[in-house]
């Protein structure tokens, strides 16, 4: 008859535990290799598998990762096929701003670029005469009339107005006018200003002619010259006019030519 064996209980015991031990420590071994694979591919090291066609990366020096503080400091190596190196329109903005400054700049030429200022002598406008028979003298408050204007896309300042009387080449009156006015821009202003003149001396035979009774018309011919002075922008021109008028000596002669301006010159000491 056959024999039956029976193990004592605690080597069965013993196995069993082993069993399931060897059963829990593969478990255990599984789960872990699967946590470590998990945990060690974020800390995996960067390995570079440079070849024939291939140089390894100078910003990481094939590390994989860059110095901290300097992430603001390195440079990406990026394609230079990437479209974002290539902006778009370039050339559109380039002309259109070449196309602006140029046309600013032809502007600014234009608008600043400096014209004539006229100066149109208009003539006598008004003569007050004065005599004093004693000595023969003959006082003139000569009166004229100019037109100037600016031709300019900015105001002119007027600075001063220089003028003489002549006659027959003796120079009889002089006059000055300064800081006479301001002229806008593309503007015309009428100037009315006034020469003392006397004649004396040599030319005391001119007051027989004058105040001689029998002629109704007492003119002589005296020469007017005229210089203005303008300024603009910290330049200054001057413009200068003559002119052959004819005069009444023989009484105050108002001539009819319209006035915007009045200047006052007070007569020169003698």
């Amino acid at each position: 008859m056959g024999k039956s064996f029976s193990l004592p209980s605690h080597v069965s015991r013993e196995d069993g535990s082993s069993s399931d031990n060897m059963k829990n420590g593969l478990v255990h071994s599984e789960s872990h290799s699967e946590d470590g694979r998990g945990g060690d591919v974020s800390q995996f090291p960067y390995v570079e598998f440079t070849g024939r066609d291939s140089v390894t990366c100078p910003t990481c020096q094939g590390t994989g990762r860059i110095p901290r503080g300097q992430e603001n400091q390195l440079v990406a190596l990026i394609p230079y096929s990437d479209q974002r190196l290539r902006p778009r329109r370039t050339k559109l903005y380039v002309t259109a701003s070449v196309i602006v400054c140029l046309l600013l700049s032809g502007l600014g030429v234009f608008f600043l670029f400096p014209r004539s200022i006229d100066v149109e002598y208009i003539g006598v406008k008004s003569v007050y005469v004065s005599y004093e028979a004693q000595r023969h003298v003959i006082y003139l408050n000569i009166t004229n009339t100019l037109n100037i204007t600016n031709n300019n896309y900015y105001a002119v300042e007027v600075a001063n107005i220089t003028a003489q009387v002549q006659l027959s080449k003796t120079v009889i009156g002089k006059a000055r006018l300064n800081n006479i006015t301001h002229i806008g821009p593309l503007d015309m202003k009428q100037i009315d200003y006034m020469v003392p003149a006397v004649i004396q001396d040599e030319m005391s035979y001119i007051f027989e002619f004058c105040t001689l009774p029998s002629i109704k018309v007492h003119n002589i011919v005296v020469m007017m010259q005229v210089t203005v002075t303008t300024s603009y922008f910290g330049h200054s021109e001057q413009i200068s006019q003559e002119r052959y008028q004819y005069v009444d000596c023989g009484g105050n002669t108002t001539y009819h030519q319209g006035q915007t301006e009045y200047l006052n010159v007070l007569q020169p000491p003698q």
